[in-house]
């Protein structure tokens, strides 16, 4: 019988819980032991005695990592705070493997099998285990709520017998899940919504939401389809005809929210501080890969920054932000992942090579990651 244990989060900020009363009855029903750190779940609303009615154990941190098998978190524990846990033990969580790579050999170095979730490939049956995927629903989500709250004028255009109140313009710079919903959040909310992509395939998801697709042209590069459906860099002519048009565009607009992002490497710039000059005040941009060195010139991470009369918004670790809701997403991720792997002869899950190839860094000792060994 496997022994689950879910850690309480340390990182500075982090809100969130691996697992869910929910999804501990769910490993419980697999014939799994279930153990809480003791205070994981305060984040997240989540009260001890949820877990412990759901049928875990809660404990301490040491009685936690103590003959676990399978470890579970959120964001990538301190190697340091995991002694006590025997060899072999998996840990599974989203464990920024290019960002804290001495982290890896850290783990790789007392024997943690890491299971890094944000790996998992982009292939039909990982749909439901992609932590990328569903957190990032609700930071575009969560990013058009943020751009409202600083925005000092209403998203929606309103006939009152004084006049009328125009309807605010919203352009979204990345349709991946993120940008696909920002575009659902702002038409929701009433907003004129436009929005652009590397990847031509998004024009077609853009104007099936109800918004304009902002695209250059008759120019050779759009095709910035990279491997596992993310975008990859243009060519140098279409970078240039589309940082001309986007400048135009973003000089009429309110509101922009950038989501772009490029595993493994610094986030492309989008906007530059001559852009930014062209809006008006009181416009709003949020960059959501402010963490990963920001689309927008100028963003500070954990910041609300003006420039030119311009607040960019760059808050950090945005789906901590709604942790309740995305807790309950990660953890159903983690319970998708490790039961469709579960072995019931054994009582544990046993990993094929598609995926557990992709998302295993470290076993025996050593980084066993190609995408981490170059």
């Amino acid at each position: 019988m496997a022994k689950i244990g879910a850690l309480r989060e340390s990182a500075a900020g982090e809100r969130r819980v691996s697992v869910t009363p929910e999804t501990v009855k769910k490993f419980i029903g697999l014939g799994a032991e279930v153990a809480v750190e003791a205070g994981a779940g305060e984040g997240a609303s989540i009260a001890d005695a949820a877990f412990a009615e759901a049928g875990a154990k809660v404990a301490t941190r040491a009685e936690v990592i103590s003959g676990a098998d399978i470890l579970l978190g959120v964001q990538g524990p301190d190697p340091a705070s995991l002694s006590g846990a025997k060899p072999g033990v998996w840990l599974a969580a989203a464990l920024n493997p290019f960002g804290e790579r001495a982290r890896v050999d850290a783990y790789a170095a007392a024997g943690i099998e890491a299971l890094a979730m944000e790996f998992m490939p982009r292939i039909t049956r990982a749909q439901s285990m992609d932590i990328l995927s569903s957190q990032s629903n609700l930071s575009g989500y969560k990013a058009v709520l943020d751009a409202a709250s600083e925005y000092g004028r209403a998203f929606p255009m309103m006939m009152t017998a004084a006049g009328t109140v125009s309807a605010a313009r919203l352009f979204v710079m990345g349709v991946g899940v993120a940008g696909l919903q920002a575009i659902a959040t702002g038409r929701r909310l009433g907003a004129q919504v436009s929005a652009t992509d590397v990847r031509s395939a998004t024009k077609e998801q853009i104007l099936s939401l109800g918004a304009k697709p902002i695209f250059v042209e008759n120019v050779a590069g759009i095709e910035g389809e990279g491997s596992g459906g993310y975008a990859t860099e243009m060519s140098p002519e279409y970078q240039k005809a589309q940082a001309e048009l986007v400048s135009s565009h973003i000089a009429k607009q309110d509101i922009v929210i950038t989501t772009a992002l490029i595993p493994g490497r610094p986030a492309p710039r989008l906007i530059s501080d001559a852009q930014i000059a062209t809006m008006r005040p009181g416009s709003v941009i949020v960059d959501l890969a402010v963490e990963a060195g920001g689309n927008v010139e100028g963003a500070v991470p954990g910041e609300v920054v003006v420039r030119h009369g311009v607040k960019i918004v760059g808050h950090r670790n945005v789906p901590s932000r709604l942790a309740a809701d995305a807790s309950a997403l990660f953890a159903r991720n983690h319970f998708n992942f490790l039961s469709a792997f579960w072995d019931k002869e054994k009582g544990a899950p046993v990993l094929d090579e598609e995926i557990g190839d992709a998302i295993r860094l470290t076993k025996d000792g050593k980084v066993v990651n190609p995408r981490l060994l170059g």
